[in-house]
């Protein structure tokens, strides 16, 4: 038996993120026949290493990577920026958000229920950085009132 390893990587810069990258890798490990003619084996070694960097692709676009002999006509193309993880809060916003709420006297779970009924996550830690710009703004207003 032959054994084909097959790995592939590749990292994306995070948008917005200076000097930040996020790496994607897949591999895969399996058995080849004896019997197979070194072009079969080539064959197979392709076959192989395009499943891999496909499902890294479909990874990162979310869609299947056109394959290495699709006509151009048929490729997709690739979205600027279609990659955009979702950045969460920063420590300063959660910091400021208990804060904010410290001084209006609203104790952490009942913070966190509000949290829960607005954006749909289980606490303040689980906010990404826009739904905490929303809740400082929220509870800025609730402050106002």
């Amino acid at each position: 038996m032959l054994k084909l390893s097959t790995s592939f990587s590749k990292k994306v810069p995070v948008p917005g993120q200076e000097f930040s990258s996020q790496s994607y890798h897949a591999a895969v490990e399996l058995e080849l026949s004896d019997a197979l003619k070194p072009e079969e084996v080539q064959t197979r070694i392709h076959q192989t290493f395009d499943m891999v960097r496909k499902a890294v692709e479909t990874e990162i676009n979310g869609k299947a990577a056109p394959t290495a002999g699709q006509p151009a006509a048929q490729q997709a193309p690739a979205a600027a920026g279609a990659f955009k993880p979702v950045e969460k809060a920063s420590n300063k916003q959660v910091k400021f958000i208990l804060d904010l709420a410290g001084r209006q006297n609203l104790p952490l779970s009942a913070l966190n229920a509000d949290v829960q009924k607005q954006f749909g996550v289980a606490d303040i830690y689980a906010l990404d950085r826009k739904q905490a710009s929303a809740l400082v703004d929220s509870l800025k207003q609730r402050k106002a009132a």
